[in-house]
């Protein structure tokens, strides 16, 4: 309990450090600064909640990771200082290593590998990897759980729980950030990081969709050596991208490298729905072989197809110049609020792609991404978490293409892969033909469920129409507020008037020089006032609520239809 407490405390200084109107300001970017200017105005916040994240340990880690991604919320200056959130910390001791091996695989270490480093190659907040060799010689890494972090976690996220319904219920910012949505999305994300047998997963599909990439490869797992929270994988030697100066460049076929990983990584996405969510430099090696390896599948995330094709969309409508189609797919993609202006975010979504074609081959797919994402949550309309998450992966890989091929485009790229990969046979030049094509699939693949589902509704006599008219229901029923509260606010106002004309009689008792029966009514409409107005705040919050709910509900019921 007291550690709980004590959780809660920092929970609380954090929000109340944190919790000011310069940490949810995308909606009032100044677009007249420069990216250095956002840094400088920003101050010292965004780096100060990026270092009070750090230290109240891994779950707090990985949630300020996440928040990085939500470019629709948070300012640049913040995402930029969340991105950077680096989790090393003091390793465990070699003992409480060679202990979790032993638990989770049955069997000593020394029985398990021909060769053991206890000294880690790098530990983090959940987990820390170590080098070995295994009985039948071949080299691998093992990565171990630190102990009880899932129960720290578990901990904090039920904190998080009722942080996140305090403040979708009580504050007015509970529906622009969708506190319960995000913190659902958290805990599947780190539940997934937590549970390394899901990890092993995304390695072993990894490595069979490289297999046809030579000039790329992904370490293999070892099955049988791996548990939820003990992985062992192929060890692969190579340097990070990162560390090859631009004269090592020269030997190495910087150019293949970097086709080959675009197009993998748009392969993976649009064709298999899976999203390396972290491409960043640091986690491609260059090999001694030449080939570039992709490591650290913890951040993979699976988006569904609907997802995908609404994203060649937007892509293919932003390589036409058509900034309509852009701001109605994400209209259709997104969850509008009670303040959404689709006007104005249809006016500044043509703006941005009009703008950005200008960059000709300077254009940056991820970036437009983050734009829109940012325009979205000015204007009041929250974009699908994968959006933001594919908006991410695809700036960092703008990065790590750009530091193997300085000059490689991106934007051509994308054309020439969404042309092999999407459209089966259409032509790339006609960008608008593909997006019919694909919206009319789209539509001729859900109107048989559509349909379906009308009507079964209309046959079961379940069927109903919303429609936005006058509610007689609801208005009989304000009439009624209304006409309580002004009898009840007459009957005071009486009472009052009364008590003021009875406290010129001098007969009778008094209390403290005044009638008492006339005191007794100023009493009575003093406290009959509060509690009148009491009840008026509460039955109108309720209302709110309610209504709120019930417009939830009723996007839900359109949503599913």
């Amino acid at each position: 309990m007291p550690e709980k407490l004590s959780r809660l405390s920092d929970l609380v200084k954090l929000l109340v450090r944190h919790g000011g109107a310069g940490l949810l300001s995308a909606s009032s970017a100044d677009e007249f600064l420069t990216q250095a200017d956002e840094q400088g105005d920003a101050g010292e916040g965004p780096e100060r909640l990026a270092a009070d994240l750090e230290s109240m340990g891994p779950t707090y880690i990985k949630l300020g990771q996440l928040l990085s991604t939500r470019h629709d919320l948070l300012p640049q200056a913040y995402t930029d200082a969340l991105a950077r959130l680096q989790d090393d910390v003091e390793p465990i001791s070699a003992d409480d290593v060679r202990a979790i091996i032993t638990q989770e695989l049955k069997a000593d270490v020394r029985a398990l590998f021909e060769e053991f480093d206890d000294e880690p190659l790098a530990a983090a907040s959940l987990g820390q990897v170590h080098r070995a060799r295994t009985k039948t010689g071949k080299d691998v890494v093992v990565k171990v759980q630190r102990p009880d972090v899932r129960e720290t976690v578990r901990d904090d996220m039920e904190l998080l729980t009722q942080g996140a319904g305090m403040i979708d219920t009580r504050t007015s910012l509970g529906e622009r950030i969708g506190t319960a949505d995000l913190l659902a999305q958290f805990r599947r994300s780190i539940a997934d990081e937590l549970d390394y047998r899901k990890e092993l997963a995304n390695l072993e599909k990894f490595a069979e969709l490289v297999e046809d990439e030579g000039i790329l490869v992904a370490p293999r797992p070892v099955r049988d050596y791996s548990t939820s929270r003990v992985l062992t994988m192929e060890f692969i030697e190579g340097r990070k991208v990162t560390d090859i100066s631009p004269v090592g460049l020269l030997d190495i076929d910087g150019t293949a490298m970097a086709g080959a990983l675009f197009h993998f990584f748009l392969d993976t996405l649009l064709n298999h729905g899976i999203l390396h969510a972290d491409p960043h430099p640091g986690n491609l090696l260059v090999t001694p072989e030449g080939q570039l390896a992709l490591i650290d599948m913890g951040m993979v995330v699976r988006v569904p197809r609907r997802v995908r094709q609404q994203l060649v969309r937007v892509l293919l409508a932003i390589g036409e110049g058509d900034g309509e189609e852009v701001a109605n797919v994400l209209g259709s993609m997104g969850h509008p609020l009670s303040d959404f202006d689709a006007a104005a975010f249809r006016d500044d979504v043509s703006h941005l792609v009009s703008s950005v074609l200008s960059l000709g081959k300077d254009l940056q797919a991820g970036s437009v991404l983050v734009s829109l994402a940012r325009i979205s949550g000015t204007h009041g309309l929250r974009p699908p978490a994968e959006m933001s998450m594919i908006g991410k992966a695809l700036l960092n890989l703008d990065q790590a293409v750009e530091h193997l091929d300085p000059h490689f485009v991106p934007a051509e790229a994308i054309r020439e892969n969404v042309a092999t990969l999407i459209t089966s046979g259409f032509s790339i030049s006609n960008g608008s033909a593909i997006a019919a094509a694909l919206e009319t699939k789209e539509f001729a693949a859900n109107l048989p469920r559509r349909a379906n589902r009308i009507m079964d509704a209309l046959s079961n006599g379940e069927l109903t129409m919303r429609v936005d008219a006058l509610d007689e229901d609801r208005l009989l029923q304000t009439m009624h507020q209304v006409a309580n509260r002004l009898t009840v606010g007459l009957v005071l106002a009486a009472v009052t008037i009364a008590a003021a004309l009875m406290s010129n009689i001098d007969t009778g008792p008094q209390i403290l020089g005044y009638p008492a029966v006339s005191l007794i009514f100023f009493v009575f409409t003093a406290i009959g006032g509060l509690v009148f107005v009491g009840q008026i705040f509460h039955q109108d919050r309720r209302t709110k609520r309610r209504a709120k709910r019930a417009e939830k509900e009723s996007r839900k019921q359109v949503g599913e239809l």
